[in-house]
């Protein structure tokens, strides 16, 4: 098989890294993060000074809020695949439309 033309696979589709990725998230993401986890409390609030009474929010309301939690419940989550069990919350697809406010007991 021989590669030659224009569709000579490069470096990075012959096996190299294939996404930039960092593995530390940094300050202005943090900041984010923390952002949309207050404008999330908000919505909630909001839904519940309504008057509106469903299941969800009533599991919602018993999630804590941004301020009560720890640095490493905002930033990372339980994986049991990763070593010491934590992820941090950028390596999770979709990780913004997720709850991941609760961790398995002991995590």
């Amino acid at each position: 098989m021989s590669f030659l033309g224009a569709f000579r696979p490069s470096s990075p589709t012959f096996g190299g890294l294939l996404w930039k990725n960092p593995w530390r998230l940094s300050s202005t993401r943090k900041m984010r993060v923390r952002q949309r986890l207050r404008d999330v409390d908000s919505v909630i609030e909001t839904i519940k000074a309504s008057g509106v009474q469903c299941r969800a929010l009533d599991r919602d309301l018993t999630l804590p809020k941004e301020p009560d939690m720890h640095s490493r419940d905002k930033y990372t989550v339980f994986s049991p695949h990763d070593k010491n069990y934590r992820k941090s919350v950028h390596k999770v697809p979709k990780f913004t439309r997720k709850s991941l406010r609760v961790n398995p007991r002991g995590f």
